[in-house]
């Protein structure tokens, strides 16, 4: 873990050593996310689609597509 100060603009600088073991590089976007009273950066993805892709696929791991949107269409009829 690293300590960062911040500057009277309120901006932090990235140490060089994080930079490098995550790839960011001068131009890249972060995210800002808090989360209780923690701030989280992560690098925003090129593309949300890619980056999503199978995300909790084990979700519906032994779940019958057909049978669950058959289901699901019953539900709304009644």
């Amino acid at each position: 873990m690293q300590a960062v100060k911040v500057s009277n603009k309120f901006q932090i600088a990235i140490p060089a050593a994080v930079r490098r073991r995550l790839g960011i590089k001068r131009g890249d976007r972060l995210l800002v996310d808090v989360r209780g009273d923690h701030v989280l950066l992560m690098r925003e993805p090129e593309n949300y689609s890619a980056k999503l892709a199978g995300l909790h696929a084990e979700v519906w791991s032994g779940v019958d597509a057909r049978e669950y949107v058959r289901r699901e269409r019953e539900a709304w009829a009644d």
